[in-house]
């Protein structure tokens, strides 16, 4: 029993389960999973955006069943964008998602083809609770034997009062799912074979089994990171290849850029690119910025795939599918100063040295880092700036590494601002180095004023006014390098799991009617219920239990609701004017 050392709880229900999966899987051969047929469901997205990131996640876990046997298909919701009378009447100028019967008769037309699943595998964030619920519905009306499980985001968030929402499932996936899924798929397996009460009752089931809950058989299994990350094989990228009307859906993600104007997603670029696929080159994040949530994706442990391991997959990309970038959408590509010294001549081996490529990095990473990446053929670094602002930035948890080489006092309309150095740096570092850098950005934080935003919005202005240094405005080549500075803004938002959740966690109760046990955990109840279901696009303003408009900031309502319609019509630097 000494390798027996986590507890999960259910009801009343404990359960003792292993450190790491990994432990129990080691012994697994190719037939191990021979018969099962599993399908993943990848959940829409920001209807605003154009998809333009096909779903990795799915893909790997696809790959790794069928290493052992089994027969996965994934069926990804998230892919399409109908234009038609409705999408034009709501103003999408991108399309809309599908209908909800849209996706069930989609789920139908599978079944079709392929016969009664032994598992559904949902796979989504947080904001997907809504699209989630709908289908498990719609699941268990075609499928009532089928196992039913979700992973990602959302499960890792809300852990088991998931299963007050959706009564449907039998299990959760929490963190990382290589390892686990075959866990998974293993006992979905036996309980084909004997049944499920006969299966919970053998000593072959895994020990993930927490129990009954509300009359079902329920699973919780807690993932972990993968021991080695480049023995995980290449996503099963020709599942996304036809659909179940036929239509190749890989095809259209590849036609959409991964960044840039076009992509409509907070990113934005001087260039064009005509194909790209993307990949994540890392897992996990060591740092603690206070509003994001890392618990899907190994939470601060981080690491990494070898150089090598990439640019492998990276050349079969360009081979197999004629692409002419590749994007690296994991927020901390940098960390490792090693990794980049050496990815020119490990790319150059590859003959990848014409290939262009972009990726995430933290502001404080773009030093010489950022001459090493433009040698490799990286032509933009995505940065979560989120604010400008050194009060903003330190109650965000950011303020350590970005403040850590002072200020720098900058005129922008007639007014003295002070931007943190580093800031200032990465972006000239990656002017010179030929990168584009582009910045995302956060308003109304706690803590944040009026003054703290303008910072932010006039670090916008001095960027345009940086890299626009040189050209004559009214040219083609201006306008490029004034757009390509993004203005966009989220509004932040409090998710479960944060430490922003804690900071604001009065205005939770106050706002939303939100219980908490132990004065930390959120009551899986029904008005915790909406508030996630809310939790749909981070643009947007929630509205309270009696819809007004919330900031969790401190700026004044009308002041808050002016900059973010000044936000939303492009128009920025009125802010300034405020």
């Amino acid at each position: 029993m000494d390798r027996l050392s986590k507890l999960i709880k259910l009801g009343d229900v404990q359960r003792v389960v292993p450190l790491h999966p990994n432990t129990l899987i080691t012994d697994y051969k190719y037939s191990e999973l021979k018969g099962v047929k599993a399908t993943f469901i990848n959940m829409p997205l920001r209807e605003s955006a154009k998809p333009n990131t096909p779903p990795e996640g799915p893909a790997l876990l696809a790959s790794i069943l069928r290493q052992y046997g089994a027969d996965p298909h994934i069926i990804d919701l998230n892919g399409y964008r109908i234009h038609d009378e409705d999408s034009k009447r709501r103003k999408l100028v991108n399309g809309r998602h599908l209908t909800f019967k849209e996706a069930e008769d989609m789920i139908v037309q599978h079944i079709r083809n392929h016969g009664d699943q032994d598992m559904f595998a949902f796979s989504g964030k947080i904001t997907t609770l809504r699209w989630q619920e709908q289908i498990a519905t719609i699941i268990r009306k075609h499928q009532p034997d089928s196992f039913l499980v979700t992973g990602g985001g959302l499960a890792t968030e809300i852990k088991s009062g998931l299963f007050n929402w959706i009564p449907e499932l039998d299990a959760i996936g929490r963190s990382e799912g290589d390892d686990i899924i075959l866990l998974i798929a293993k006992d979905v397996k036996l309980i084909k074979e004997m049944g499920r009460s006969k299966a919970v009752k053998s000593n072959k089931i895994s020990p993930y089994y927490v129990g009954e809950y509300e009359g079902k058989h329920r699973f919780i299994y807690e993932g972990n990171r993968p021991r080695n990350l480049d023995v995980i094989p290449y996503p099963a990228w020709d599942l996304l290849e036809s659909d179940p009307y036929g239509h190749n859906l890989l095809e259209d993600y590849i036609k959409v850029p991964v960044w840039g104007i076009a992509a409509n997603n907070s990113s934005a670029a001087p260039f064009e690119m005509k194909r790209s696929l993307t990949t994540v080159s890392s897992r996990g994040c060591p740092y603690s910025c206070a509003f994001c949530y890392r618990g899907a994706q190994g939470e601060k442990n981080y690491g990494m795939r070898s150089l090598e391991h990439i640019a492998k997959q990276v050349l079969g990309y360009v081979h197999k599918y004629d692409l002419d970038f590749i994007g690296f959408p994991d927020d901390n590509f940098a960390v490792s100063k090693r990794r980049i010294r050496q990815i020119k001549d490990v790319f150059s081996e590859y003959g990848l040295d014409k290939m262009r490529w972009g990726t995430h990095t933290r502001m404080d990473e773009a030093d010489e880092r950022a001459f090493h990446m433009a040698e490799a053929g990286c032509v933009y670094i995505g940065f979560g700036a989120e604010s400008a602002d050194p009060h903003t930035l330190t109650q965000m948890q950011k303020g350590g590494f970005i403040l850590k080489n002072g200020l720098t006092p900058t005129k922008i309309n007639g007014n003295t601002y002070t931007f943190p150095t580093t800031m200032v740096n990465a972006i000239k570092n990656c002017k010179k180095s030929g990168i584009h850098g582009n910045c995302t950005w956060i308003m109304a934080y706690p803590g944040e004023e009026l003054e703290h935003l303008k910072t932010s919005v006039a670090f916008i202005l001095w960027q345009q006014e940086y890299l626009t240094q040189g050209l004559v405005s009214g040219t083609r080549e201006y306008e490029l390098a004034k757009n390509a500075v993004n203005q966009k803004m989220f509004t932040a938002t409090a998710y479960p799991g944060t430490t922003m959740w804690k900071v604001v966690k009065d205005d939770l109760q106050k706002h939303f009617d939100i219980s908490f046990n132990n004065m930390i955990e959120p009551v899986c109840d029904e008005n915790f219920h909406n508030y996630v279901l809310e939790l749909d696009d981070a643009t947007k303003v929630l509205n309270n239990k009696n819809g007004d408009p919330v900031n969790f900031g401190e700026m004044p309502m009308d002041q808050f609701l002016q900059a973010r319609e000044h936000i939303n019509n492009n128009e920025i630097e009125k802010i300034l004017e405020m």
